[in-house]
């Protein structure tokens, strides 16, 4: 158990002054007669403390370091700014409560928030799934009729950049201690993006 200030005062009085001095050894022994349910305090403790006494004329404990702790009423300006916005960010909380970043991303793990992803699913007009059926029709006739069509087939990985400001996933988010299923829906024939290829040969 560590020693707080007033186990120390105590300590430095047992080590005495003038002529009525004790020994460490002695000083040992007697802490632990008066402190019997305590662990025993050892010579080199002993010595620190009044070395400490010495140099800086008190025992108390020195200023911690690193940074404060968040307390109790930041923490809830941190939740209650994810309640009040789900899709804000761990850079605008943090400007705006002026903390760290760390310390909100700490607070949001502490109280179990997760920022899930959006999920963008394909809009579907009446005539899609028609023109489905349509597709798979064409391209099994295709195939009976030349066994080669598929193979001459270049498949591409295909990436959108919508220019109106479109949702982005990867920079979307939704704060919440449960999984909110959050979905959108998106056009696929948008009249404003940009669009790349980048090849691949099956």
């Amino acid at each position: 158990m560590p020693l707080n200030e007033r186990d120390r005062i105590e300590i430095l009085m047992m080590i005495g002054v003038g002529d009525r001095m004790r020994t460490q050894q002695e000083v040992c022994r007697l802490f632990h007669e008066m402190h019997p349910d305590r662990e025993p305090v050892s010579q080199s403790t002993v010595s620190r403390i009044e070395r400490k006494y010495r140099e800086l004329g008190h025992v108390r404990d020195a200023p911690r370091q690193g940074r404060p702790k968040i307390n109790e009423n930041v923490q809830q300006d941190v939740i209650l700014s994810a309640l009040e916005n789900p899709h804000c960010t761990v850079r605008q909380v943090s400007r705006d409560l002026n903390i760290g970043k760390s310390s909100v991303s700490n607070i949001f793990k502490k109280v179990k928030y997760h920022p899930y992803r959006v999920r963008l699913i394909h809009e579907l007009a009446e005539d899609d799934f028609d023109r489905r059926t349509e597709f798979c029709e064409y391209m099994m006739d295709h195939n009976n009729q030349n066994n080669g069509f598929i193979a001459n087939i270049l498949f591409s990985d295909e990436a959108t950049f919508f220019l109106n400001g479109h949702v982005n996933r990867q920079n979307t988010r939704y704060w919440s201690q449960e999984n909110p299923h959050w979905m959108q829906e998106y056009h696929t024939q948008h009249p404003q993006k940009l669009f790349m290829y980048i090849s691949r040969e099956w």
